[in-house]
């Protein structure tokens, strides 16, 4: 693995909260405050209305402010805005009509997004082999960071978000390594224990303390020299699963904030995941938000 010579902090100017006004969009919307006030950024909020089908008997368009599905839209987009969370915050409404990604993929190049937050209902089973949530098809596609609440996540109270527990799980690709900036770079900035997890699924009992000590050794470098001035670094080599193994960490110690690398979405006509893919079950059973960076 590549060793970290400095840290570059990440600056956040543009955030974007995609919402479609239900209680997991709800739940995001504190969270892109809180680190709005933190880096003192931007808040875009954007809804996408679904375009209505086409008639098999042309009709002329009606004028889109007199569509009543826009006006209810347009009333609730306003009423999300307003409900408190956003007192001290700058933002901006965005409201379109389009397919869900074509609308958002466009906005966060028009506003030059740093960072979109989604709320997640965390579908399971059968059903996320079938249809990808709108969360996972922004984080899959999206070439900025994404933070996804899913619906195990405490809710915010207070106003103040600092992770002081950050884990970022690595497996030496360079999806995953494609994270560590931003795991580096909210470690600073919160003064926080950044925990550099490895896990190995297989392993020989009568080597687990020298494979152990490998992995340490082998994490140790990702971290930059000076790391200890203004964090806490831990390196833990675990032998599970990938995704059992990052929630069970994460519930251990309680973690603030998982980064992690994703894969980006398959090809054209495919499914935007594979069955059971390790972040959307990480993001959907999460007990804290999940930030992931688009390999």
């Amino acid at each position: 693995m590549p060793a970290v010579q400095s840290n570059t902090r990440i600056e956040l100017h543009n955030v974007l909260v995609s919402t479609d006004f239900s209680d997991a969009s709800k739940a995001s919307l504190p969270y892109a405050a809180a680190l709005a006030q933190q880096f003192g950024a931007k808040i875009f909020l954007a809804h996408a209305i679904h375009p209505e089908p086409l008639l098999s008997v042309p009709v002329d368009p009606m004028p889109i402010d007199d569509d009543p599905s826009w006006q209810k839209a347009q009333w609730n987009l306003l009423k999300f805005a307003r409900g408190g969370v956003l007192d001290d915050t700058p933002y901006e409404t965005l409201l379109q009509q389009g397919d869900f990604w074509t609308v958002i993929s466009a906005l966060i190049r028009e506003h030059k997004i740093d960072l979109v937050v989604a709320g997640s209902r965390g579908r399971k089973g059968l059903s996320r082999l079938a249809l990808g949530s709108n969360a996972e098809k922004i984080y899959r596609r999206a070439t900025c960071p994404v933070l996804t609440v899913g619906p195990n996540v405490r809710p915010l109270e207070g106003g103040e978000w600092k992770p002081k527990r950050i884990l970022f799980p690595i497996d030496g690709s360079e999806t995953s390594l494609k994270a560590l900036p931003y795991a580096l770079s909210f470690a600073e900035e919160n003064e926080a224990t950044l925990i550099l997890l490895q896990l190995e699924p297989l392993f020989f009992p009568e080597h687990r303390e020298a494979e152990e000590a490998r992995g340490r050794d082998a994490l140790r470098p990702l971290v930059p020299p000076d790391a200890e001035a203004w964090c806490k670094p831990e390196f833990v080599v675990r032998f599970e699963f990938p995704a059992e193994g990052i929630l069970r960490l994460a519930a251990e110690r309680e973690v603030d904030l998982i980064v992690m690398g994703v894969r980006k979405s398959s090809e054209a006509g495919m499914p935007d995941h594979l069955p059971w893919p390790v972040a959307s079950r990480v993001v959907a059973e999460a007990q804290c938000p999940v930030l992931t960076v688009r390999g």
